[in-house]
């Protein structure tokens, strides 16, 4: 797939390019990025080199990743956020993201993900996109709640960040959330009435 751009009221996606390098790097210095993300850390300059110059160009050629930079409309061009949506199997998808520590607390990147999302679902197309965070990431859970996503619980050791498993949050976001249309027809199962467990057996009698 060819890159493209978005835009919102307040900001331009469109993919990263050599030029961005520099950004990527000084913005991953951040620790609260190093800690709650899985970007290297330390994260050294051929690290941004390598994820914009390879990785994000092969995402977007082989459609197993759209990586997108945020950057202000109108402001100077710099990098605000990147946002980065993984194929997975059977039209999913998995959303990442991370803001620069000067771009944080201005809902920035909760419009960047409903941008994306409401593509992915129109064009890629996906029927489901899941959004992970370590337990304790309370900004990115926040910015996943505002954009939509429904929490659906706990996954024990499921995200492994620098050699290290740990539990994380788990929502998804559908097509039919954002009042669109699925590729693939959704079935939500009923609700019932929990079925109480059933009654523990009488011990043994005693013979003596």
């Amino acid at each position: 797939m060819e890159p493209i751009t978005l835009t919102t009221p307040r900001l331009t996606l469109r993919a990263l390019t050599a030029a961005d390098v520099d950004a990527v790097h000084q913005a991953c210095q951040d620790r609260d990025i190093q800690r709650w993300t899985t970007v290297p850390s330390p994260y050294r300059r051929a690290d941004a080199e390598y994820f914009v110059n390879r990785a994000c160009g092969e995402g977007w050629r082989q459609g197993s990743e759209f990586t997108f930079g945020a950057m202000e409309t109108g402001g100077q061009g710099t990098l605000a956020a990147v946002i980065g949506l993984t194929m997975r199997a059977t039209r999913t998808g998995e959303i990442g993201f991370w803001t620069a520590k000067e771009y944080r607390g201005r809902g920035l990147m909760t419009e960047a993900v409903q941008a994306v999302t409401r593509w992915a679902f129109a064009q890629v197309p996906v029927d489901r996109i899941t959004w992970r965070a370590e337990v304790g990431n309370s900004a990115s859970r926040a910015t996943a709640l505002r954009a939509g996503f429904a929490l659906e619980g706990v996954e024990r050791a499921g995200v492994l960040n620098n050699g290290v498993r740990r539990d994380c949050w788990v929502a998804a976001l559908l097509p039919s959330d954002l009042g669109l249309p699925s590729t693939d027809p959704y079935v939500p199962a009923r609700t019932t009435t929990p079925v109480p467990p059933p009654a523990s057996a009488p011990a043994p009698a005693e013979h003596g």
